[in-house]
């Protein structure tokens, strides 16, 4: 029986919704044979709990490649719409993409992601955003393992007292660091497909670094 959709019922309890899946089995897998999906979302605001999502962009990474033609991109149709936010995304209430109901959205990206390692840059938003729509349609958490870009970065700097290492990098900080195109910058499958991006070239120095297994990659970059 389908679940009903939750529209102010019982309370959202994050904490319960953000428990990954654990794959004690796949431990000692090597970094090339794991399955990424890299993914952005662009929303109204920075509140998951009153903001929606806008857009969604998607990429798949296995074995050192980017897996461009299987790209997923999805537009929602705009319940809520925040006219501040435009400059920043330039997704307008009304514009040429097709737009999709946030339920049908969900399910096409978890269809999507399967039981691939969830990537993002600073992805505890976009997850925090993605598990908040997901309880609202009623509908199951994802529970994949979720890597931060971001973290796994400052898992490829020096360690030592004269290099003065930043709180945060940002998506172009690290363009900038590996110099990479950032034409389709606050898309959501333009930032997903720079994140993949970044990500090969993470993946490379943290082999330098000894880092070859998943469950060395979960310790240096794993939210949640």
């Amino acid at each position: 029986m389908k679940s009903k959709a939750n529209k102010g019922g019982s309370r959202w309890n994050p904490a319960r919704w953000w428990t990954a899946r654990s794959r004690p089995d796949e431990e000692d897998k090597p970094l090339e044979a794991l399955r990424f999906v890299v993914l952005d979302t662009e929303t109204t605001g920075l509140d998951p709990e009153r903001d929606r999502m806008l857009s969604i962009g998607a990429v798949r990474v296995h074995g050192g490649r980017i897996l461009v033609k299987e790209a997923l991109e999805l537009y929602l149709q705009q319940e809520h719409f925040n006219r501040k936010s435009v400059p920043i995304h330039g997704i307008l209430r009304e514009g040429t993409h097709p737009r999709i109901a946030e339920a049908e959205a969900l399910r096409l990206l978890t269809d999507y992601t399967g039981d691939s390692l969830i990537v993002g840059h600073h992805i505890n938003f976009d997850k925090a955003i993605l598990q908040r729509g997901l309880y609202r349609q009623g509908m199951q958490p994802l529970r994949n393992t979720c890597l931060d870009t971001g973290l796994l970065y400052q898992n490829t700097l020096l360690k030592t007292p004269l290099l003065r290492k930043k709180e945060f990098y940002s998506l172009d900080d690290l363009a900038r660091r590996f110099d990479l195109p950032r034409t389709d910058r606050h898309t959501a499958l333009g930032d997903a497909y720079l994140t993949a991006m970044a990500l090969l070239h993470i993946l490379d120095l943290l082999k330098g670094k000894g880092i070859h297994t998943r469950k060395q990659l979960l310790k240096a970059g794993r939210v949640g």
